[in-house]
C-alpha cells in the first residue's frame, strides 16, 4: 500500500458552485468553495443547497469538496458557525477549513478538520501541533522552502497542503492588520481592502526618497509548475490554486495546467522515487491547449521554494501585464489611425495591448482591427476603436493581456471527463442483464425482462450489441470492452437495448455517489498536548471566549485580545513579512558591509508607515497605529470584552509578537 502522500490531489478554487463543477471537469480532485458566511473571502459566498449540487458532481468522481469557514468570529458569531457547519455536514461536505480554534469546542460533526493558512504555519511545531488537536490536512504558510517543507513533514503525519499558483499576499497569511487599521475591514474576517496593491514612496530614516510611486508591497503572482516534483519529494500532498475571486476562464486554464503537469509526475515517477497515485478518480480530455501565461497574472515567481532571491516583487503594476508580443514599428503620424506591431504571434480583433508609457505607468488599448502582415511580413497593423495616444511611438514593447482567441475557446465547452467502464451482457432467466464495472470496482447491473429469439443475421445483431451498448458519449463514462456471455446471438430493438444501457449507467452513477467515502475526523490526542508557547499577543487571532478556552486547555497561561478587539491604540506590527524591501533595493546588512538595518518609511498621501527589520528571522514589519476612528468601531457583531485572562502589560507586548 502506498504512503498517503504519495496520493496527490490536485486542489482548485470555486468562487461558486458552477465554477467548481468546471474545476472538477477539468481535472482537479477537490475544490474549496465559500459557504455563505464565515469565508476569508467575503464576496465569493454560496448556498449550502449550491455546494449540495458542487458535492452530488465532484462524488461521481471520488473528488472531495472543501468549504471554508476561515474567518475569527465574535462570540455572537459561533452559534450560526455551528449551525451553518452541521448543514454543510448533511449536505455532503468532506472537510471545513478552519482559522478559529474556537469552533474546536464546539459539538462538530465528524467532518475533517483542515487547518487555513490564516492559521499561519510556519515551523515543525506549529504543525505537530495542529496535527495534535485534530487537523488532518493543514495548509502551509506561502513563504516556506522546500526545506523548510521537508523539516515538517519529517515532524508530522498529517496531509501537507502548498499553495502552487495565484496571487501572494505579501504578508504572512494571518498576520496582516493594516486593513483593519486603516478602514475597519478585517482581512482576518475576510475583508482586506488590499493596502499591499497601493503605490508607495520608498524613504529611509532621514527622509531621503529612495524610489517613489511604486508598489512596494505588491508581489508577483505564484507559480510552482518547475518544482511540483520536488514539493511532492519534499512531502506536498495538496497542491492549491490560489483563487475564489477569480472568473471561469482562470479556473479552467491553471486547472488543466496544474492536471497536465501532475499527471506528468504520476505517470513517469523518478526511477529512484516512489511511485504517485491521482487522488480522485477519471482521466480529462482537453479540447484547448492549457497555457498559464494567457491568464491573469502579475509575472511570476516561485517566491520562497529555492530561498530568497531577487525578482519576486511586481513593483510596476499590480495589473496583469501579459505576455510579450513585439514592438511597434511604425505610427500613423498623420490620423493615428493605425501602428504596426513587429509580433512573434499573429494579433486578432478584440485581443488587448499593453505598453509601459515613459514615466512607467501601465496602460494599453483593444484591437478594434488587425490586418495580418499589413505592415510587412511578420508584421501586423493595428487599428484601435480611438485614437492612438501620444506616448505611444516607434520601440515601444507591446505585450498581449487578452488573447480574445483563446478566452472564446474557454467560453465554450473546454474539457470532458470520464471514467472507464467494462460491460458484460449475460443471460438470466426472462432476458438479460447489463453489469457494468468502473475503474474503482463499482458496478451496477440493469435486467431487461424479455424473450429472447436468436437473430437471423448473427453478424449483424453482434454489431448492433456492440453499437448500443458502447453509446456513452453523453455520460461521464467512456467504454474499455464489452463481454457478452450469450449461447447464441439475440436479436433485440435498438430502442430496448438503449432502455438497458440508460438504466445500467443511472444505477452506476447512483452506485458511486454511495461508494464515495468521507475522509474520517482525526482525534486530538489526549490528554492536550501543549501549545508551543505560553503566551499569545494579538498576532494569534484570538477573538472569542471558546479560542480562549482552547488555548487555556493547551497551556496557555496568556492570551491577548485580536487585533479586530481595537484595544492596541499604539503603535505596532500591522504587517509581518518575508518580503524585504531593504534586500530589494539591495540594502540588506547581510550582504552589503557597513549598512545597518535602521528603520524607513512608506509613504502614500498622508498615510506614512514605519519599516522595521528583523535581521535574524529575516523579516520585514509594517508598523503603525490604528485610525483613531477605527478604534471607536465595532463589526456588526458586537464583540465581548476579554475577560478569561487579563491582558499583558503594555511593554511586553512588542517582545510577545516577536516569540
Amino acid at each position: 500500500m502506498s504512503h498517503p502522500r504519495h496520493t496527490l490531489e490536485l486542489l482548485a478554487p470555486a468562487k461558486t458552485a458552477d465554477f467548481g463543477i468546471e474545476a472538477i471537469n477539468h481535472g482537479a480532485d477537490a475544490v474549496y468553495i465559500g459557504g455563505p458566511a464565515f469565508g476569508a473571502r467575503s464576496s465569493a459566498d454560496n448556498t449550502v443547497e449550491d455546494i449540495a449540487r458542487l458535492v452530488q458532481h465532484a462524488h461521481r468522481y471520488h473528488a472531495e469538496v472543501f468549504v471554508a469557514t476561515n474567518t475569527i468570529l465574535f462570540d455572537a458569531e459561533l452559534e450560526p458557525a455551528h449551525k451553518l457547519i452541521w448543514q454543510l455536514y448533511d449536505a455532503g461536505v468532506d472537510a471545513l477549513i478552519v482559522q478559529d480554534m474556537g469552533l474546536l469546542e464546539l459539538d462538530l460533526p465528524p467532518i475533517q478538520l483542515h487547518a487555513s493558512t490564516q492559521t499561519d504555519i510556519r515551523d515543525a511545531s506549529k504543525a505537530r501541533f495542529l496535527q495534535d488537536v485534530g487537523f488532518s490536512q493543514i495548509v502551509l504558510a506561502r513563504e516556506l522552502s522546500l526545506n523548510d517543507v521537508k523539516k515538517i513533514a519529517a515532524a508530522t503525519t498529517c496531509q501537507l497542503e502548498y499553495f502552487v499558483h495565484g496571487a501572494l499576499c505579501v504578508a504572512f497569511s494571518g498576520q496582516c492588520y493594516i486593513s483593519h487599521a486603516h478602514t475597519g475591514r478585517s482581512a482576518n474576517r475576510g475583508e482586506c481592502s488590499q493596502a499591499c496593491r497601493l503605490p508607495y514612496d520608498l524613504k529611509d530614516k532621514d527622509g531621503n526618497t529612495i524610489a517613489s510611486q511604486q508598489h512596494m508591497l505588491s508581489m508577483k503572482d505564484n507559480n510552482q509548475s518547475a518544482n511540483l516534483r520536488a514539493l511532492a519529494a519534499a512531502g506536498i500532498s495538496s497542491f492549491k490554486i490560489e483563487g475564489r475571486y477569480k472568473d471561469l476562464s482562470y479556473v479552467k486554464n491553471i486547472t488543466a495546467h496544474y492536471r497536465t503537469l501532475l499527471d506528468e509526475i504520476i505517470e513517469h515517477p523518478d526511477a529512484d522515487g516512489p511511485a504517485y497515485r491521482r487522488a480522485s478518480s477519471g482521466r480529462t480530455t482537453f479540447l484547448f491547449t492549457p497555457q498559464a501565461d494567457k491568464t491573469f497574472n502579475r509575472g511570476y515567481t516561485d517566491y520562497f521554494a529555492n530561498d530568497r532571491q531577487h525578482g519576486i516583487e511586481a513593483f510596476e503594476s499590480p495589473k496583469f501585464v501579459g505576455e510579450p508580443i513585439g514592438r511597434v514599428t511604425k505610427i500613423d503620424t498623420k490620423g493615428r489611425k493605425f501602428f504596426d506591431v513587429e509580433r512573434s504571434s499573429p494579433i486578432h480583433n478584440a485581443d488587448g495591448l499593453t505598453w509601459y508609457t515613459p514615466k512607467g505607468e501601465l496602460t494599453g488599448l483593444r484591437v478594434n482591427r488587425s490586418e495580418p502582415n499589413g505592415g510587412g511580413e511578420g508584421i501586423d497593423r493595428i487599428f484601435p476603436s480611438d485614437a492612438l495616444p501620444a506616448e505611444l511611438v516607434p520601440g515601444t514593447s507591446v505585450f498581449r493581456n487578452h488573447d480574445h482567441a483563446f478566452e472564446r475557446a474557454l467560453e465554450k465547452k473546454s474539457a470532458e471527463r470520464r471514467l472507464r467502464v467494462d460491460a458484460q451482457l449475460a443471460v438470466t432467466g426472462d432476458g438479460l442483464a447489463l453489469t457494468l464495472r468502473d475503474e474503482d470496482g463499482v458496478s451496477a447491473t440493469a435486467t431487461l425482462a424479455a424473450a429472447l429469439e436468436p437473430a437471423q443475421n448473427a453478424e449483424r445483431a453482434l454489431a448492433t450489441l456492440h453499437e448500443h451498448l458502447g453509446k456513452l458519449g453523453n455520460t461521464i463514462f467512456t467504454l474499455d470492452a464489452i463481454t457478452l456471455d450469450l449461447p447464441t446471438v439475440p436479436f433485440l430493438p435498438a430502442g430496448q437495448l438503449n432502455a438497458l444501457r440508460r438504466e445500467a449507467v443511472e444505477r452506476l452513477e447512483a452506485a458511486r455517489i454511495a461508494a464515495h467515502a468521507r475522509p474520517p475526523r482525526a482525534a486530538a490526542v489526549e490528554p492536550p498536548v501543549p501549545y508551543p508557547q505560553d503566551a499569545l499577543s494579538y498576532l494569534a487571532n484570538v477573538l472569542n471566549d471558546k479560542a480562549r478556552v482552547f488555548y487555556a486547555r493547551h497551556g496557555v497561561k496568556l492570551i491577548d485580545a485580536a487585533f479586530e478587539e481595537n484595544q492596541e491604540t499604539d503603535d505596532v506590527s500591522l504587517m509581518i513579512t518575508k518580503h524585504c524591501l531593504r534586500y530589494s533595493f539591495n540594502l540588506c546588512p547581510k550582504e552589503v558591509k557597513g549598512i545597518r538595518p535602521d528603520p524607513m518609511q512608506l509613504v502614500n498621501g498622508n498615510e506614512t508607515l514605519t519599516l522595521r527589520f528583523d535581521c535574524k528571522r529575516c523579516e520585514m514589519h509594517v508598523v503603525g497605529a490604528m485610525k483613531p476612528h477605527i478604534t471607536k468601531m465595532r463589526d456588526t457583531v458586537v464583540a465581548q470584552k476579554v475577560s478569561f485572562f487579563p491582558s499583558k502589560p503594555g511593554s511586553d507586548k512588542t517582545a510577545a509578537a516577536r516569540n
